[in-house]
């Protein structure tokens, strides 16, 4: 069984990001998404509301689960017995951060990292962008999950 985690804050949880989850489905059994804690981000969504909505997204997609945790994503991995790193990227400076990590994941644990780019109608799109249009009062509908 190829299991991945899709780690991330998924404040909120875009189309961009299920659409990497659909498309990864076709090369893993199993997918965990984690929703990273991380005491350096403000978020706006509760950490339980965003898990809520994101487990009514694939409610019915068996291979998809979701949790919360905190600490590395490594030893989150480690703990549900996984093999790979799920990652999308948008742009050039996303891939330098994510191959960085990626290199640096590899050689703590030897997790494999798998990118996927986004498609490119969704590459304007990140939660940074959907939040900030959220606390200016405009309606985000189109871009969620």
């Amino acid at each position: 069984m190829k299991t991945a985690i899709f780690p991330g804050s998924f404040d909120p949880f875009t189309i961009g990001h299920a659409d990497i989850v659909q498309r990864a489905l076709s090369l893993f059994d199993n997918i965990i998404i984690g929703i990273g804690t991380n005491s350096l981000k403000q978020s706006i969504f509760p950490a339980e509301k965003r898990l809520a909505h994101i487990r009514k997204t694939y409610e019915n997609e068996p291979r998809v689960t979701v949790e919360i945790y905190t600490g590395l994503t490594v030893d989150f991995a480690r703990e549900h017995n996984a093999q790979f790193i799920l990652r999308g990227v948008r742009c050039v400076a996303d891939f330098e951060y994510e191959r960085n990590m990626a290199e640096a994941n590899k050689h703590l644990t030897g997790l494999e990292t798998v990118i996927l780019y986004t498609r490119p109608e969704y590459a304007h799109i990140s939660s940074t962008l959907v939040r900030d249009l959220y606390q200016h009062g405009y309606d985000i509908k189109e871009y969620l999950a």
